[in-house]
């Protein structure tokens, strides 16, 4: 808990901001698909645009509202509201893992896009949905701490496309445009960075104990920062 308004919000603008640069884009795709003109590299999503819809708002509603848990002290002065919360966060987060899985098993690959960047969405999709999986199995066991792991674990892999845009304006600001093998690794990156920082955020504070004994309102499912 901090001791004035600036800090205890700081954490959740800053991952609202993150956000904002992929919902921006994805804004862009829905209005292309309600009115916008069939082209080459969009075909595949008029084509079959449940999949992209339902990504797209399942991703700005998981980003959005799971900022939020990250609000020091949040969980401790709020817990009916935490947990109401993590009730919307893990099927948001569910639809946004499985619906981007289904678009990169069944769309066609834009030009540029490879096996390799197609590897990094299949196992970040998968990892995405199994930690999703093993935090509400977590928390019906009351291990709050692998709870609030597996939870922002999840979460991390989720803001990988707004940590993507940052790195890859830096390198064109700073080298010039980003194709190919390039582009890949700068996505790759993303993810790779955000990861880092889950394990960090994990792992700075003492384990404490493993199981907690709350009351049975308490297992029900919660967020990403279940003890922050």
């Amino acid at each position: 808990m901090t001791s004035s308004r600036t800090p205890e919000w700081l954490i959740p603008t800053a991952l609202i901001t993150l956000t904002a640069i992929p919902m921006a884009g994805g804004a862009l795709r829905l209005a292309e698909l309600a009115g916008g003109e069939v082209t080459a590299d969009n075909a595949r999503f008029f084509a079959a645009p449940l999949p992209v819809v339902v990504h797209i708002l399942a991703a700005v509603a998981y980003c959005l509202v799971g900022a939020f848990q990250f609000a020091p002290g949040f969980r401790g002065r709020r817990p009916a509201r935490h947990r109401a919360l993590g009730r919307f966060l893990v099927p948001s987060g569910l639809l946004m893992g499985l619906s981007g899985l289904w678009m990169t098993l069944f769309y066609p690959w834009p030009a540029g896009d490879g096996t390799v960047l197609a590897a990094f969405r299949l196992v970040t999709g998968t990892a995405t949905v199994l930690g999703l999986v093993l935090a509400v199995t977590a928390i019906r066991r009351r291990d709050v701490r692998r709870h609030r792991a597996w939870m922002i674990r999840a979460y991390a892999i989720a803001q990988g496309a707004g940590t993507q845009a940052v790195v890859t304006i830096a390198w064109v600001l700073a080298v010039g445009p980003a194709t190919g093998m390039t582009r890949t690794l700068l996505l790759g990156a993303g993810w790779l960075i955000n990861v880092a920082v889950a394990e960090w955020i994990i792992h700075r504070r003492p384990a404490g104990r493993t199981r907690t004994s709350p009351a049975p309102a308490d297992a029900a499912v919660s967020g990403p920062a279940s003890r922050a």
